[in-house]
């Protein structure tokens, strides 16, 4: 019951969210700022989109190129297509329930590749924490790059009093968990020890990789792939092409932590990319209007090729079925 509940929660709760923040949002416009985000919606240079969705489909490809590499590294070939496939299906997966993807990727190769499930799933999990070591790395470098503007993004969205009292509790909470971490012998402690002990061996594998500097030359290609897919959208509306890259990292980053944490940045994405437009001199209903534009692009990209790799890969695996 317990399971139902939290998956029911996982679904309904980031959703609830984004439809929150679209009231939100859409409520502090006036009648004739909704029609100017329309009529900005019909004069989009479209070219562009079409142009950073192919970037971003390379980028697809490229990550499923790297998933082989650690696993041959365990002794498993694995077809690039049913990888390429899977990672499409994962982000199909992930518009509905956050991070279900990664388990029906790990499904996928056990039933297409015999990969068994823990190995395949670790593999992902490790890619996944590398992820987000190299998106804290671009934050770091938005935050150094842009710091000015970063700061009053920040303390637009949370006053210096309240940011200092999150600030001061998170800080506690943090000191609390790792004294907990290090010192207790509870069984459940014991058991995270051993998991977080098997994820930096699989992150720290790579280093020992045969093929290391693909896997790494990949991964400078899939992240590239993912700052030029924005970048080159930023270029569908003449006052957004304009901005520094300054401004594309700030807004990239902005843009892929809403991705990261929730039902793939529904309703999320165009605020914070609006919120943060804001301070490169971007009125909000044209910063509104390039952030709709710029994930629903995301979203039907992963709706098509998720699909169509749904329908495919049980074609194109029917021997091994």
């Amino acid at each position: 019951m317990k399971q139902k509940i939290s998956k029911f929660l996982s679904i309904v709760l980031p959703i609830a969210l984004g439809i929150y923040l679209i009231i939100y949002m859409y409520q502090g416009f006036t009648p004739e700022e909704i029609d100017e985000i329309r009529s900005y919606f019909r004069d989009a240079n479209y070219s562009y989109i079409v142009l950073g969705a192919f970037i971003a489909v390379l980028g697809n490809l490229s990550r499923a190129y790297r998933w082989k590499y650690p696993l041959e590294q365990m002794g498993y070939k694995i077809s690039v297509v049913n990888s390429f496939l899977a990672i499409n299906i994962c982000y199909l997966m992930n518009l509905a329930v956050p991070k279900s993807g990664e388990v029906s990727r790990a499904v996928i190769l056990r039933k297409y590749d015999e990969v068994p499930f823990d190995k395949g799933f670790g593999t992902i999990v490790a890619e996944r924490l590398l992820d987000l070591i190299i998106l804290f790395g671009f934050m770091v470098l938005a935050f150094f790059l842009q710091f000015d503007i970063v700061k009053a993004f920040v303390l637009d969205q949370i006053p210096l009093n309240n940011l200092l009292v999150y600030g001061g509790i998170a800080f506690g909470c943090c000191m609390v968990a790792l004294w907990i971490y290090l010192y207790s012998s509870n069984k459940y402690i014991l058991l995270l020890k051993e998991k977080i002990s098997g994820l930096k061996e699989g992150l720290f594998s790579i280093l020992k990789m045969e093929k290391k500097w693909q896997f790494i030359g990949h991964t400078v290609f899939i992240w590239a792939s993912y700052l030029l897919t924005f970048y080159t959208t930023m270029y569908v509306f003449p006052q957004t092409a304009v901005l520094s890259f300054g401004a594309a990292i700030s807004a990239f980053v902005v843009g892929s932590i809403a991705i990261a944490f929730t039902n793939s940045g529904f309703g999320s994405y165009p605020f914070l990319i609006s919120q943060i437009l804001v301070f490169y001199a971007i009125d909000k209903p044209i910063g509104t209007a390039f952030g709709w534009i710029v994930w629903s692009s995301q979203f039907i990209v992963v709706l098509v090729f998720g699909v169509a790799s749904f329908l495919l890969l049980p074609v194109l695996n029917r021997k091994k079925a």
